[in-house]
């Protein structure tokens, strides 16, 4: 009986988790089909990881508010590309001019996700579908803006950097360049404007941080045992401690012996400061009243609006905290790019960043920080696979290319369907 209930769990866990056991054993497969030494495997992961992993964990506060999968942070993305353009357009570069492009993308932010709040209340139970629509209607006003605005409403040189200049050679250009280089930060322009402020040899940094987790654990196991009731997974624990301890002794080898791990490039510091201070504060907003609250009404509206909780704003209020994270996200990212894909940076942001949370486990209806790190891992991890994959199985590295995009909409498809399915069988349940 007890080997049947166990199978029984490790046949519901494999279900609830395959969309990230397919992505590790592709990983595995990768390394595997090609000869990709660990060190530049990591060094490339670890440069998307920078990159993106603000963007995914920007997610999280809708889903916890039952808002489901926000593609709508693609408009949090044109907030931050807006604030780009505008900073390049006053030539002001290096970091005052990164932090100038945060503030203001914060304000459009607001604006943008207030309003992309109120669409979700007016479509409640659609706004996975709504989300969608919004960045395609959004992304006509930002085209709007950046091919008309910029130059016929609002005069702009044509011997400015950023305009495309006249066709016929007039004093003012139309339309803001389909490329615009970011610029050196220590030649006044943005590109590693953040990374540039202090960086570490990456095994340092590794063995900082296993330190670190490594002393968060021991204080846990050490506090369990003198409060009476306090519920802590032991073994989970220890795994921890021991994995901790395992991480820094690779580390502190590798460093001993200079092997292809210590030719990984170093870490920029304030960029891994940013994104443990995100999800520090998405822990802590979860377990405050407003987390509560992002809770409640995802868990049940009707019961949330019952209790006294404004359910409508409780809703805008975690799409206008996703949309100023997502806005400050792509700002991160094109600051490490170092050039804006004017009219396409945006574009996919929404669908790698959803597919990104979903292989890490997430869902519909639930993310955690967790999820958010190890999908954003294991999602670029894909990235990095594919031509070699695409080279290995069929000679050619284009058709990795393709298997990405495959990959991409399949994972989205296989958990909305899988999601659809979970309700389906719940509401059978509950009715016999």
């Amino acid at each position: 009986m007890g080997e049947r209930l166990g199978s029984r769990k490790a046949l519901t866990w494999a279900g609830d988790n395959a969309v990230t056991l397919v992505f590790v054993a592709f990983t595995v497969f990768g390394f595997m089909a090609s000869d990709l030494s660990v060190g530049w495997f990591l060094g490339e992961l670890m440069g998307r990881l920078y990159r993106n992993a603000f963007l995914v964990i920007s997610l999280i506060i809708p889903v916890v508010a039952g808002l489901g999968l926000n593609f709508g942070i693609v408009v949090g993305a044109m907030a931050g590309q807006i604030a780009i353009v505008a900073v390049r357009f006053l030539d002001i570069g290096g970091l005052g001019g990164l932090m100038l492009a945060f503030l203001l993308a914060a304000p459009i932010a607001v604006l943008f996700g207030w309003l992309t709040g109120l669409l979700y209340n007016k479509t409640r139970g659609q706004e996975m579908i709504a989300s969608l629509i919004v960045g395609f209607f959004a992304n006509g006003i930002y085209q709007f803006l950046f091919l008309f605005v910029m130059g016929v409403i609002i005069k702009v040189p044509s011997t400015h950097p950023l305009i495309i200049p006249s066709a016929v050679g007039g004093e003012y250009g139309v339309g803001i360049r389909v490329t615009v280089d970011l610029g050196a930060a220590d030649k006044g322009g943005l590109k590693y404007a953040l990374d540039n402020i202090a960086k570490v040899p990456f095994l340092y940094a590794v063995i900082g941080i296993a330190a670190f987790i490594l002393v968060l654990q021991v204080i846990r196991f050490v506090r369990s045992k003198k409060t009476a009731g306090a519920k802590v997974n032991k073994m989970s624990t220890i795994f921890n401690m021991v994995l901790c301890l395992v991480v820094i002794a690779v580390a502190a080898y590798s460093m001993s012996v200079r092997n292809s791990l210590s030719m990984v490039a170093k870490v920029p510091v304030v960029i891994v400061i940013l994104i443990i201070a995100l999800c520090i504060f998405t822990e802590w907003i979860l377990k405050t009243k407003l987390g509560q609250d992002f809770k409640a009404v995802g868990q049940s509206q009707k019961i949330a609006e019952v209790s006294g909780i404004n359910v409508d704003k409780t809703r805008i209020i975690a799409v206008i905290i996703s949309t100023v994270l997502a806005a400050w996200g792509q700002i991160i990212t094109l600051q490490n790019i170092g050039t804006l894909n004017t009219y396409t940076a945006h574009s996919q942001v929404g669908m790698f960043a959803v597919a990104s949370i979903l292989v890490g486990g997430a869902s519909t209806s639930k993310a955690t920080v967790k999820q958010a790190l190890i999908g954003t891992i294991l999602f670029n991890a894909m990235f990095i696979m594919s031509p070699e994959i695409g080279q290995a199985v069929f000679g050619q590295a284009l058709l990795g290319e393709y298997f990405r995009t495959f990959m991409v909409y399949g994972v989205i498809g296989f958990a909305l369907g899988l999601y659809v399915w979970k309700a389906n069988k719940a509401t059978k349940l509950t009715i016999e």
